[in-house]
């Protein structure tokens, strides 16, 4: 997955949904979907999209009902475009205050959606710092982790190993290379032994199943290497 790429798209209209994924798809992002509210808010919840884009009428509640529980109840400030068959002035008005970062009125031409969605990412990158991959994300700047939607009891120094791995996906990285990164001045306190603790204790947080791949596999004599794909 591309890091800081990922959009859910909410939209009951399965070909509009369609004709979105497509040029998104195209334009570099990973997109997950969704037909109504509740489905939204569960993927919402499982995956932690870096985008939103949503139509302000959807079955079992609304677009702006579901934007005020993305940013109310979840407390999230991840940017959202809203798509309307609405005209007036006041209808976009009261997404905007509710807190969609744009809107974008139907019929809508599909190239100009991803010039938006790209315009308001620029604009907002500092509110989506983090990495994705298999359903983890770390987001660093707010001391977050979560797997599958649920939050990590990590501490600072295992966040910030997880953060380190997932940096360099599928790539072997020594004891040595971790130490001289993240601990450069404190050599004589935080050793090898104590990343393998960090290693250790973050894959008793992350649950896998039995039928899934270590995602923080160790590779015997060299170091460790994250798993992405």
């Amino acid at each position: 997955m591309i890091k800081g790429k990922s959009i859910l798209i909410i939209e009951d209209e399965h070909k509009i949904r369609q004709l979105i994924k497509i040029y998104l798809e195209q334009a570099g992002f990973e997109v997950w979907e969704s037909a109504d509210g509740i489905d939204a808010q569960q993927k919402f919840e499982a995956y932690d999209p870096c985008f939103v884009i949503m139509d302000l009428m959807l079955p079992g509640q609304s677009g702006e009902q579901l934007c005020s529980w993305i940013r109310q109840k979840q407390k999230s400030d991840v940017p959202i475009i809203m798509l309307t068959a609405k005209v007036d002035e006041q209808a976009k008005i009261n997404g905007l205050q509710i807190g969609a970062d744009d809107y974008m009125t139907k019929p809508f031409s599909p190239q100009e959606l991803v010039v938006r969605v790209e315009t308001v990412l620029r604009r907002t990158a500092h509110r989506c710092s983090k990495i994705t991959y298999r359903q983890l994300t770390v987001k660093p700047l707010r001391g977050e982790a979560k797997y599958k939607g649920e939050l990590l009891p990590v501490t600072q120094h295992e966040l910030k190993l997880l953060h380190y791995l997932m940096q360099h996906p599928n790539q072997i990285v020594t004891r040595e290379q971790i130490l001289n990164e993240l601990y450069p001045n404190e050599e004589k306190i935080v050793t090898e032994r104590t990343v393998d603790v960090h290693v250790s204790k973050l894959r008793e947080k992350i649950k896998l199943s039995s039928t899934e791949q270590e995602l923080i596999e160790t590779i015997r004599g060299m170091g460790y290497r994250f798993n992405a794909f």
